[in-house]
């Protein structure tokens, strides 16, 4: 399986980048693992124009690395979004990413399956129930496996997810794949 991981964090190293680090050590025994770093790659938000779907190869006028992106989408057989928690959402980089996914061209991708990463400073149980709706919203449109979700409350600092249980859940996610 082509495992496709989209890593919203624009922090290098920080406790996201670390969790999609353990999901892709498990994941990669038995399948072929790509990580998109958000902070690797110029995204443009989506502004709605829909001149991609005028276009007969769909394409979008921005110029930018989405159309690297779409590219490494096309060849996903899973997508795993991974994600820092700001204000109860996902990062606006990751969210600028998604946004671009709304493009007739997501129609050619072949994914089939889907996972969860996110990690917050925050410790409230609805921590993360705004990005689970939209992301059971999104699985359920698509008709998506949900292949699992790990979510880390209270982690602020960097490293700090390395004192929970987090990083391995990840990592036995990913080798359960």
């Amino acid at each position: 399986m082509n495992i496709l991981i989209l890593s919203g964090s624009p922090r290098r190293d920080g406790n996201t980048d670390l969790l999609v680090e353990a999901f892709v050590n498990g994941a990669s025994k038995h399948h072929s693992v790509e990580v998109v770093s958000i902070h690797d790659y110029k995204v443009n938000p989506c502004i709605g124009c829909n001149t991609c779907f005028n276009r007969e190869d769909q394409s979008c006028f921005q110029k930018d690395d989405m159309s690297v992106i779409y590219g490494k989408l096309s060849r996903a057989d899973m997508l795993v979004l991974a994600s820092p928690v700001y204000f109860y959402g996902i990062s606006a980089q990751l969210k600028a990413l998604i946004d671009r996914c709304h493009n007739p061209i997501r129609d050619s991708f072949h994914i089939k399956k889907t996972a969860l990463l996110l990690v917050g400073a925050a410790t409230l149980p609805e921590l993360f129930d705004s990005i689970l709706s939209q992301y059971q919203l999104c699985v359920n449109f698509f008709h998506l496996e949900d292949m699992g979700r790990v979510l880390v409350r209270g982690v602020k600092e960097k490293g700090e997810i390395a004192q929970t249980e987090a990083l391995k859940q990840a990592y036995e996610m990913g080798s359960a794949l």
